[in-house]
């Protein structure tokens, strides 16, 4: 059976540009695959230095994964930190890496670029994703094709980790690139993303909602005018909640003339509310109760802890590390 396997960052609030450019790929992805899902709290640790705030931002990521279609009776969600093996395996491959290969690095070359300070935990950042990876014996990583980097790195290091030992330890890890077709403008046309603060979030409060909706940036066309639907923020983003005849009908109102902008972001607020509507009632159910979801997450830590115990008691022997004392 093949192996899926990906992280998520809880770096902040899951918008619609994560959904539809990631999210909404990994749940579909479980229905016919084994898939390890993990937030990812010990990558965040590099720019998230407010202990409540991660805690609040790993939590509701959890919330949203769930509450979003994830199924633990078919994925393993937990937390990147509550599996103690991955850190143990990070430092089996840092003894292999060579310094080279993480100058190489987007983040750390971008940084660096910068002129910005640059702590360990950046430039290391990629050995410790590698063993995110390796550590369950992933075939697949699904990423955007601006993360394949990351997965050609994983590859690199367990690599030469199993030429150095002679033995077959890692299973070498292959990208899944996700579909990047559904274009997803934030409030400001650019394309949607935290860093440029122009993100809708998926659970935003119905009155944040709209004002945001209301708050996209359109062109100055009068209202009797005739308007491009092509090129509007607003129809790209209504298209991602709409079905086929519902786009259509808007992309004629838009050509004929006689409609404010007003109208097509109504409607699409109103698109995306139905469509997050089952989703917001079970993240209601499932954050009335808490006990359930922490219970979650330690199950999913234990699956994923004896999966990884295995493979790094594979790396500890290749090494000639003593066997550790108690399994998982």
């Amino acid at each position: 059976m093949t192996r899926v396997l990906s992280g998520i960052q809880p770096t902040g609030r899951f918008h619609w540009g994560n959904y539809f450019g990631a999210i909404r790929q990994y749940i579909a992805l479980q229905t016919h695959e084994q898939a390890f899902y993990f937030i990812a709290d010990l990558h965040a640790l590099t720019t998230v230095r407010d202990p409540a705030q991660l805690r609040e931002f790993t939590h509701d990521a959890a919330l949203d994964l769930l509450a979003l279609g994830l199924d633990p009776a078919q994925a393993t969600l937990f937390r990147q930190s509550d599996v103690p093996e991955v850190t143990e395996l990070t430092w089996l491959l840092m003894t292999v890496t060579q310094m080279h290969l993480l100058e190489k690095c987007h983040a750390y070359k971008d940084k660096k670029a910068k002129g910005l300070a640059a702590d360990a935990g950046l430039f290391t950042y990629p050995v410790l994703m590698a063993a995110d990876i390796i550590i369950y014996d992933s075939d697949l990583v699904p990423v955007g094709l601006d993360q394949v980097q990351h997965i050609e790195v994983a590859r690199d290091v367990a690599q030469r980790f199993n030429s150095i030992y002679q033995r077959e330890v890692f299973v070498l890890p292959q990208p899944y690139v996700l579909d990047a077709t559904a274009k997803v403008p934030g409030v400001d046309g650019e394309k949607m993303s935290k860093s440029y603060g122009n993100t809708i979030e998926i659970f935003e409060a119905p009155k944040k909602l709209r004002k945001k909706v209301m708050s996209i940036k359109t062109d100055s066309t009068p209202v009797e005018e005739p308007k491009n639907p092509d090129t509007d923020a607003v129809f790209a983003l209504y298209r991602l909640f709409a079905d086929q005849p519902q786009q259509d009908a808007l992309a004629a109102r838009y050509r004929q003339g006689g409609m404010g902008y007003g109208e097509a972001k109504q409607q699409l607020y109103d698109a995306a509310m139905e469509y997050y509507a089952a989703a917001r009632q079970r993240r209601e159910q499932l954050a009335a109760d808490p006990h359930t979801l922490e219970d979650i997450l330690q199950a999913g830590a234990a699956a994923a802890r004896t999966k990884a115990g295995a493979v790094l008691d594979r790396a500890r022997d290749a090494c000639g590390l003593v066997a550790r004392r108690a399994s998982v």
